[in-house]
């Protein structure tokens, strides 16, 4: 039987403020009592250190970071601050940095190698939003995300990445992929890679569900044999909600 590490990621986008982060962070490093689940949450970026310097049972990532080392791109924080931060992980493809900050599949391409080439681990995101579901296109709209800024990667590469499938239609509104269809976009993912490369590069990228997971179905989310945990939005920006997902295992 294959296992893979057991992830519950937290992605607490543009929300809390410095002592709303630290007492969530204090709750959250209390609470863990699952070793062998790797849980990181991703802070806003002011509050990085803070969070960093209270996690001693969860690790801290970045939501975002501009793919070149330095420059003249105000406002912006480069891949090599960020690893500078002491970052291990950084989102890249986030469908709210696809359809509101414009990130095309080149972009993103350039954001997996640059976190590649500084040893920080990309959590990559694909998915597709609902009008694809409704046409039933949307095992080709996910490839070709996959095949686009993912799949240039050789075959050791890929192994340090970290996929996850959120269904753009069940981000924060309350719909939640089935059992069976969440089961069936991660297995053909994994069919993909294994076509890509080789099963055993297969069978070793732990593949994450994202879209409206929370404490009541994350269990049988998880219990899908190629869904490997979850990054979780709302439900990380409260303790017992996080907390319960991540002991879900």
């Amino acid at each position: 039987m294959i296992s893979r590490q057991k992830m519950v990621f937290g992605n607490w986008k543009m929300n809390l403020n410095k002592n709303e982060a630290e007492i969530l962070s204090k709750e959250i490093n209390e609470g863990i009592n699952a070793s062998d689940v790797k849980v990181v949450v991703f802070p806003s970026f002011p509050y990085y250190d803070h969070v960093a310097t209270i996690a001693q049972r969860f690790s801290v990532g970045v939501q975002n970071f501009y793919p070149t080392e330095n420059g003249a791109f105000t406002g912006e924080v480069s891949v090599n601050q960020v690893k500078n931060l002491g970052a291990e992980f950084a989102l890249v493809g986030h469908s709210e940095r696809r359809s509101i900050f414009n990130e095309t599949h080149s972009f993103l391409k350039k954001k997996v190698d640059a976190a590649i080439n500084f040893g920080i681990t990309p959590v990559f995101c694909c998915g597709e939003p609902f009008d694809i579901r409704n046409a039933s296109e949307e095992y080709t709209y996910v490839l070709k995300q996959l095949e686009e800024s993912l799949f240039h990667l050789d075959n050791k590469t890929i192994q340090q990445c970290i996929i996850a499938y959120e269904p753009v239609w069940a981000i924060g509104t309350g719909l939640t992929a089935t059992i069976d269809q969440a089961e069936e976009m991660h297995s053909t993912i994994r069919k993909w890679i294994a076509e890509h490369y080789n099963q055993e590069c297969a069978d070793t990228i732990s593949i994450l569900y994202g879209g409206s997971c929370n404490a009541a179905n994350a269990k049988e989310l998880f219990s899908c044999p190629n869904v490997d945990g979850g990054l979780i939005g709302g439900a990380s920006l409260k303790s017992d909600s996080f907390l319960s997902i991540i002991h879900s295992f």
